[in-house]
């Protein structure tokens, strides 16, 4: 199939490596000329340094590059989507399917990738969301990886399965779109306060509790929105969350790791020197839940750390004091 991906980061690039494999004609977008220039030159995304573009991989900086493209897939980060996808919009097939890569939830709209890309395309094609616990860097080297394509036309989301899925690349489906989004946006803010307990040097215990307790906050608002609750002990929530809090591949987690250490949001993000969706994701979390009146402390506290100046040490000490609950009763199960 003829397949564009519009986003050159590690995850576009991976993913466009794996449907060249695949047999497809892929084309890899650059937001810039010279971005563009660069991969041309090195035939090396520097995300994924020791991986080589395969020669028959086009690279372009000119959205023409998908106007006959039967496949779009979104990789650029959350905050770009809108933007990317606008750009895309006049020049897409009418029944192009276009599947979303990006992790997060829009700022001020709270609204997920596949939505926001839907608005821009004003009813032009089909949208799939991708998600799963897929480092690129991991993806990238082949390291056998399993994702969920999730749609509301499962004709659209098998379609994506069969492109995408080979002997090192799993893809199961899923008609919970919501479900697999939110998961998707909500664990890189659990990786963050996963990150920032690292820093502060508090050990695996105190890593579990937040990962346990993120766990039912996140299906509680999926819930509370509309998702499924079985959706989260899949691969887009328990298993995304579980690599995301756990690894030094996620950007999430390293930000959190120098904010644990005493250094601001702002610093954190430029050291870590790329998007750490989990900060904005953090905004809008706050925003979904306000609006459902879902309580989700720990989210609460990311919030309260990265927009209202709090101490790490103020919010640790507020989560563990918080009044008594029964188990039982807030299960996610």
């Amino acid at each position: 199939m003829n397949i564009t991906v519009l986003g050159s980061g590690g995850w576009g690039t991976a993913l466009a490596l794996l449907l060249a494999d695949n047999g497809h004609d892929v084309t890899l977008w650059s937001h810039s000329a010279q971005r563009n220039a660069l991969l041309e030159r090195t035939r090396e995304n520097p995300r994924l340094p020791g991986v080589l573009l395969r020669p028959e991989l086009k690279l372009s900086a000119d959205m023409g590059c998908a106007a006959e493209s039967e496949i779009v897939v979104m990789a650029a980060p959350s905050f770009a989507v809108r933007e990317t996808a606008r750009l895309a919009a006049p020049r897409l097939r009418e029944d192009v399917v276009v599947v979303s890569a990006a992790k997060g939830i829009e700022r001020d709209t709270a609204l997920c990738m596949t939505q926001v890309i839907e608005e821009e395309l004003g009813g032009k094609g089909r949208t799939v969301a991708l998600s799963g616990p897929s480092h690129a860097e991991e993806v990238g080297r082949g390291a056998p990886t399993g994702c969920v394509a999730a749609a509301r036309d499962m004709a659209a989301a098998e379609l994506v399965q069969d492109v995408f899925m080979n002997a090192r690349f799993r893809v199961y489906t899923n008609s919970d779109v919501l479900g697999v989004e939110l998961g998707a946006a909500l664990k890189n803010v659990l990786a963050l306060c996963c990150g920032v307990s690292d820093g502060m040097g508090l050990g695996d215990n105190t890593k579990a509790l937040l990962m346990t307790r993120g766990m039912t906050e996140m299906a509680r608002l999926g819930v509370a929105l509309g998702g499924k609750k079985e959706t989260f002990a899949g691969l887009s929530g328990m298993g995304d969350l579980i690599v995301t809090c756990t690894s030094m591949h996620s950007r999430n987690r390293r930000c959190g790791i120098l904010v644990g250490q005493g250094k601001s949001a702002r610093e954190a993000m430029e050291e870590v020197g790329a998007v750490v969706e989990g900060y904005y994701a953090a905004f809008s979390t706050h925003q979904l839940a306000e609006k459902a009146g879902v309580e989700m402390p720990v989210c609460q506290c990311a919030y309260q750390v990265l927009y209202e100046g709090k101490s790490v040490h103020q919010v640790v000490d507020g989560l563990m004091r918080r009044d008594k609950r029964r188990e039982a009763d807030e299960s996610w199960i």
